[in-house]
């Protein structure tokens, strides 16, 4: 019983930060949080900044990137109802786990930003529906704009992922464009913190 009792626990504990139910108002919140976050540490973190300078080729952040958003595509995949191929879901969930598996040996470069690519998707799913029929708020479009962008862009740089290379060479190249895009990402992010308290 003891064991069942902490195996349940800990998956309790694993799925909730991932799969909660949030509200417009966590996500768009959380979000904001995240962005000032990130701004902030491009401002003020030097490890940080190299840590991202060498993010697109690194083996660590692939295992990691491509681990969390395999499995929650598996997860994803073996909660498919009826409408959505539920009756074929094995067969899915099959073919996620050997294409997942199989890029580790037949496209293993950038594919650290390819797993980003595939959590983004993950997360713009369920920010998206925080906002889905909520059309009292108009002020919502300032989360769902960016999300729809990241989708774009993760479509993208999932096809292209050197471009991710390419960019932050660009932006590493003198420490003003860094210091500008780390001011820029916390000013939104601090707006959107503040838009979430506006619902």
């Amino acid at each position: 019983m003891a064991i069942l009792y902490w195996q349940t626990w800990i998956l309790d504990l694993i799925s909730y930060p991932i799969f909660m139910q949030l509200t417009l108002f966590s996500a768009t919140l959380l979000s904001g949080l995240i962005l000032f976050g990130i701004g902030l540490a491009f401002l003020l973190s030097d490890p940080f900044a190299a840590m991202i300078k060498g993010f697109p080729r690194s083996k660590i952040a692939a295992y990691v990137t491509m681990g969390i958003g395999g499995v929650w595509t598996l997860f994803r995949v073996s909660q498919l109802g009826e409408a959505d191929y539920g009756d074929y879901k094995q067969y899915i969930f099959i073919g996620f786990l050997v294409l997942g598996i199989g890029a580790f040996k037949y496209a293993p470069d950038f594919l650290s930003v390819r797993g980003m690519c595939i959590i983004f998707l993950l997360i713009a799913d369920v920010l998206l529906g925080t906002t889905f029929g909520v059309y009292e708020a108009p002020l919502r479009l300032f989360l769902v704009t960016p999300v729809f962008i990241g989708i774009a862009l993760s479509l993208y740089l999932a096809y292209a992922p050197y471009r991710v290379r390419d960019f932050l060479s660009w932006l590493f190249a003198g420490a003003g464009r860094m210091k500008l895009f780390g001011i820029l990402v916390a000013l939104y992010g601090g707006f959107l913190s503040g838009v979430a308290f506006a619902y």
